[in-house]
């Protein structure tokens, strides 16, 4: 599911409004559960992966995709497994939402999905020989899901985590993060960008590769508006707050590109480990 809260617009844009003070803050557990209620404007908005990620698999794991049985952990609407399928693994997804385990069956209905979490896999002992997280790892509890990732993968297995952040060395976009930052009082930018071994794996049983992969995407105005609104972020603030900034976001965004179109500038951050011998 994903998740990744991403922060994306444009340049020479005047202040969005703070949120009311009594705003509570959502928890944590709200959050991970808002996708469901936006399953078709994830699957629909959201970016993809590039196949450059898939290579950097392949070239940590020393293994092609091709026949590699793998279980996308926090599959959501199947973006990340669609991508493992067409390279040729065997994938099983494990989803907890309704909302979106039941997008992912109308979008790819011959790939099996089984509701669970990362914390409690409902997989076999030593049954698989990759396990990935893609945009999902942040929603897990570390203490648990590490040791449930072990327990599945066979010998010589690997855990791959991987996030699409954002660029901010992209002015408009480190603009359009801080503007976000502003009316919702998180830097949801930072939630992804701060990933590093020590956040991922507290408990230090794991030794991360970490790579980087950059790329973009050209979308119209409204698919980044589609993409932005359907993060945790903004789902959980209520239809009126999350459509005013949405509504401003659109002014700038005509403002600074007035073909209508914009390019979203991704790092995909991917922390890859085997277990220990």
């Amino acid at each position: 599911m994903t998740t990744s809260p991403s922060a994306h617009h444009p340049t020479g844009a005047d202040p969005t409004p703070e949120p009311p003070a009594d705003t509570p803050e959502p928890t944590r557990s709200a959050r991970a559960h808002s996708f469901n209620a936006a399953a078709a404007q994830y699957a629909a908005n959201r970016p993809s992966y590039p196949p450059a990620l898939f290579d950097a698999i392949e070239d940590l794991t020393g293994r092609p995709l091709t026949g590699t049985r793998v279980a996308d952990i926090g599959a959501g609407t199947g973006i990340a497994t669609a991508l493992l399928h067409a390279r040729g693994a065997d994938v099983v997804a494990v989803e907890p939402g309704d909302g979106m385990a039941a997008q992912f069956r109308r979008t790819l209905p011959d790939i099996p999905v089984i509701r669970g979490t990362g914390d409690d896999l409902p997989l076999a002992d030593a049954s698989v020989d990759l396990v990935t997280y893609a945009q999902a790892w942040h929603w897990t509890d570390p203490a648990r899901a590490v040791p449930e990732a072990l327990r599945v993968l066979r010998p010589g297995g690997a855990l791959a985590l991987w996030w699409n952040t954002d660029a901010l060395d992209v002015p408009w976009m480190a603009e359009a993060a801080a503007r976000i930052a502003r009316h919702f009082d998180i830097d949801v930018s930072a939630e992804k960008r701060n990933v590093d071994a020590r956040a991922a794996d507290p408990t230090g049983l794991l030794d991360f590769t970490r790579r980087t992969v950059r790329w973009s995407r050209r979308v119209p105005v409204d698919t980044h508006l589609a993409n932005i609104g359907s993060h945790s972020v903004f789902l959980v603030h209520g239809a009126d707050h999350t459509a005013s900034f949405l509504a401003e976001e659109r002014e700038h965004l005509l403002r600074a590109f007035p073909d209508g179109f914009v390019e979203e500038v991704y790092e995909v951050v991917l922390l890859l480990a085997r277990p220990p011998a």
